[in-house]
C-alpha cells in the first residue's frame, strides 16, 4: 500500500523550506532595520538574497500581510501581521524588560539614547528613542565605519571589516583603512567608540558595548546629540553610558 505524506505535515518539510524561511525572516528583519520605504534591492542586499528570489518572496510577504508597499510604491514597510506578532510577543514576555530599563536611563539624559543588536553580524536597532528620531537610519547598517555603533561592531568583531567599503558620507568620514584600524584598536581598549559627524553633519555619538551573561558583546548602547555637546572624552557621558550598559547585561 502506498503511503501518503501530507505536504503540510512535519514529515513533508523538505530541505529547501528551512532556507526559504530563513530568507523570508531576513527580509522582514531588513525592513524592520532599514525602515519604511526600503527598496527591494536594499532588502535583497541586507538579507543576502538574490534579487530575483527577493522579488518573489516580497510579493508573497505582501500578499500574506507581513509587508505592505508604501503609498508611492517605491519600497516596503512592515505590515499588519508583523505588528500583531510584535504586540503578542511583548504581551507574553515576563523577563526583565530591556525597554523599561532603557526608558529609565532616558529619564536621566537630554540626549537621544538607542540600543542596537549585533546578532548575526548585522546592526539592528531594537529600542529607538521615541523623542529623538535617527535621521538617515538606513545608512548606519550599510556604513559601519561611519557611525559609533558600527565602529563598536567592528572593534569587537573585526572579521566584519573584511572587504568593507569605506564610503565617504561627509567631510569627516574616516576612509583611510590604517586610520580606521588604529581608531578601532583604541576603541576596543578604551571601551567606547565616538562618531563626529561622520555619517551625518550636525550629529555626533558615543557607543558602549552591551554584553550577555557570558560577557560577549552582543549589542551596543548609543547616545546621540549635537557635536557641540557630545565629545569622545566627556567623563560624565561615558560614565552614564557604561553604567547603563551594565544595567542592560543579559537583556539583549
Amino acid at each position: 500500500m502506498t503511503s501518503h505524506v501530507d505536504a503540510e505535515s512535519p514529515a513533508g518539510f523538505t530541505g529547501q523550506q528551512p532556507r526559504a524561511v530563513r530568507k523570508a525572516l531576513g527580509m522582514l528583519e531588513a525592513v524592520a532595520q532599514l525602515g519604511p520605504g526600503t527598496t527591494a534591492k536594499e532588502i535583497a542586499r541586507f538579507a543576502g538574497v538574490a534579487p530575483t528570489t527577493a522579488y518573489r518572496m516580497l510579493n508573497l510577504l505582501v500578499a500574506e500581510g507581513f509587508l505592505v508597499r508604501v503609498p508611492d510604491l517605491s519600497g516596503f514597510a512592515l505590515g499588519r501581521r508583523t505588528a500583531e506578532l510584535s504586540r503578542a510577543a511583548a504581551a507574553t514576555d515576563t523577563s526583565a524588560s530591556l525597554h523599561e530599563t532603557v526608558e529609565t536611563l532616558r529619564s536621566h539624559t537630554r540626549f537621544g539614547l538607542h540600543v542596537a543588536s549585533f546578532t548575526g553580524g548585522r546592526l539592528r536597532f531594537v529600542d529607538q528613542d521615541p523623542d529623538h528620531e535617527i535621521v538617515g537610519i538606513a545608512l548606519l547598517a550599510k556604513n559601519l565605519h561611519a557611525n559609533a555603533l558600527g565602529k563598536l561592531m567592528l572593534a569587537h568583531h573585526p572579521a566584519l571589516g573584511a572587504g568593507l567599503e569605506l564610503r565617504r558620507l561627509t567631510d569627516y568620514t574616516v576612509c583611510d583603512p590604517d586610520a580606521l584600524r588604529a581608531e578601532l584598536t583604541r576603541s576596543h581598549r578604551d571601551g567606547h567608540t565616538f562618531e563626529n559627524q561622520e555619517c551625518r553633519l550636525g550629529r555626533s555619538a558615543l557607543a558602549v558595548p552591551v554584553r550577555n551573561h557570558a560577557a560577549e558583546v552582543v549589542g551596543g548602547l548609543c547616545l546621540q546629540g549635537s557635536p557641540l555637546r557630545v565629545s569622545g572624552s566627556d567623563p560624565e557621558l561615558l560614565g552614564f553610558l557604561h553604567d547603563g550598559s551594565r544595567q542592560l547585561t543579559g537583556l539583549l
